[in-house]
């Protein structure tokens, strides 16, 4: 008898500890639904977890607070489209000379070959899905956008895609699904050029008494919806968004993907298009707040998270759903058009009391809102430890079993489930080609040559002819370069760069803004 009572306390020891024990990974998980929530433009200090004292964000804030809030998580990126394609495919987007801001005609800039975050998980078992902004490039480069589009997101590893092309305020100004315009007349077909307009349509430029939102710089060309943007388009009036509308339709595709999914695992990637410009705020939230377009835009955003997670709890999946939830690089006010963003923001700090910002290799530029959140998995807890979104396809590779892993991604499930803070030890940072390296609590720039200030949306690029070195632990600000003073560690610094990057990283000359 005594050896059945040892086997039965052993058996009932090994039941308790596996109820109690950390989450477990791959099937053993059931297959953890994946949310990645991934703002545009929303900077370190919009979030109220953060120190937002003037927009209130009760959603993200919630997750933060529920949650792990990352005070070093980064963008691969201080723009758009390269740190979308880092944390697609958890490579750097220095590697890849076509990852820079796009136009709307640009190809697919991730090679269909390649591993991706959606591939991954999709040959883990899971439905994928995303939502929102592209930005990746589509086509080979000459796209009818009366026909079928290929390659886009399905050929990357999305099994259903509803997107716009490229960014709210560059044409084609219509969503996609799966590769076809929606709610297109073949009647009315569309026609698309970044070099010149076609005869007898309205711009920005000539025609400014059409405008309901005046550009700054810029955004001239083509009139949608009263707004001008960049580049030109022709037909597709039927096809065309309206752009207060915008959060709310995505928001609803969002919605459906869930409710479609809910008895599968799924991997959602829902891209908001706020707080980017055109900042178009629907009815219900103009005047949300005191600061201009921009405050309203990150308080509709909020909103459309806070019934994304209705939608969820509804469903009965948050129990079963890690959320992450960042941004694809720093902020900017001024950004192309005239809508008080810049002359309402009182003393509201979007960057949080970082230097820099969008474009920027300072921190602002890259350092932004990182939050992971699994309720009844992850304990409530903030880190410290530096991750990246291009650790993501890793991490997350880990999560459900697959032993794939992207070239510059480091696995880092435990940091990101909050159950370790050793983060990376180093990483580059990238801004518009130039790039910088952090490594602990230090970051080095390189001297680049250019302007030190971008003017038209007044931040500081990082540029100087000068070796720049800063301790962030005493100064997070980026006011005291020790490069001089402390040339052991700059020589260090230097030497790690080169070793990860490379010798020829070049002195960037010309700086492209939009």
């Amino acid at each position: 008898m005594k050896i059945y009572r040892v086997l039965f306390l052993l058996l009932a020891t090994g039941i308790i500890a596996s109820c109690t024990s950390s989450p477990k990974t791959g099937e053993q998980a059931g297959m953890p639904n994946i949310v990645i929530i991934y703002a545009d433009d929303l900077g370190y200090g919009d979030v109220g977890a953060y120190g937002a004292t003037e927009i209130k964000t009760p959603n993200m804030d919630r997750l933060a607070n529920e949650g792990i809030r990352f005070t070093n998580g980064y963008a691969s990126s201080a723009t758009c489209s390269p740190s979308r394609y880092a944390q697609r495919t958890g490579v750097y987007p220095w590697r890849n000379k076509n990852a820079k801001i796009l136009p709307g005609t640009a190809p697919l800039i991730i090679d269909t070959e390649k591993l991706t975050l959606p591939k991954m998980l999709k040959a883990a078992g899971y439905q994928t899905g995303i939502v929102g902004k592209w930005h990746l490039g589509l086509g080979d480069g000459v796209v009818d956008w009366n026909q079928h589009i290929s390659p886009g997101p399905n050929e990357v590893g999305f099994e259903d895609a509803f997107i716009m092309a490229a960014t709210q305020d560059r044409v084609p100004t219509v969503y996609i699904k799966n590769g076809y315009v929606v709610g297109l007349d073949p009647n009315d077909p569309i026609e698309i050029s970044y070099q010149k307009n076609f005869p007898g349509e309205a711009t920005g430029m000539d025609n400014p008494e059409l405008l309901k939102l005046k550009w700054h710089h810029g955004h001239y060309n083509s009139i949608v919806n009263g707004i001008s943007r960049i580049g030109y388009m022709k037909g597709g009036e039927a096809a065309k968004w309206v752009d207060e509308n915008m959060a709310d339709t995505f928001l609803v595709k969002a919605q459906d993907y869930i409710i479609t999914h809910k008895d599968e695992p799924f991997f959602l990637y829902y891209a908001l298009q706020q707080p980017h410009v055109p900042r178009t705020p629907h009815a219900r939230f103009v005047g949300a707040t005191d600061l201009g377009a921009r405050g309203d835009v990150i308080v509709e955003a909020d909103w459309c998270i806070g019934e994304l997670l209705l939608t969820l709890e509804s469903e009965g999946l948050m129990e079963n759903t890690l959320i992450i939830l960042t941004s694809d690089n720093g902020p900017v006010l001024n950004d192309g058009y005239y809508d008080e963003s810049d002359t309402r923001v009182g003393t509201h700090k979007q960057t949080g009391g970082l230097r820099g910002g969008k474009y920027s290799l300072f921190e602002a530029g890259t350092r932004v809102p990182f939050i992971s959140y699994w309720k009844g998995q992850i304990e409530a807890g903030v880190s410290n430890a530096v991750i990246s979104q291009v650790d993501l396809l890793s991490s997350l590779a880990t999560l459900v079993g697959s032993e794939s892993r992207g070239q510059d991604s480091e696995e880092m499930l435990d940091v990101l489930l909050g159950r370790g803070q050793q983060g990376r030890t180093e990483l580059i940072l990238e801004a518009t080609s130039r790039t910088a390296l952090r490594s602990g609590d230090w970051i080095m720039i390189p001297p680049y040559a250019g302007r030190a200030l971008a003017a038209q949306v007044k931040i500081e690029l990082g540029n100087s002819d000068e070796y720049q070195l800063y301790n962030l632990k005493e100064d997070r600000g980026e006011q005291n370069n020790l490069a001089t003073s402390n040339p052991e560690k700059l020589e260090e610094m230097i030497a790690t760069f080169e070793e990860i990057r490379g010798s020829d990283y070049g002195q960037i000359q010309q700086l492209e803004l939009k």
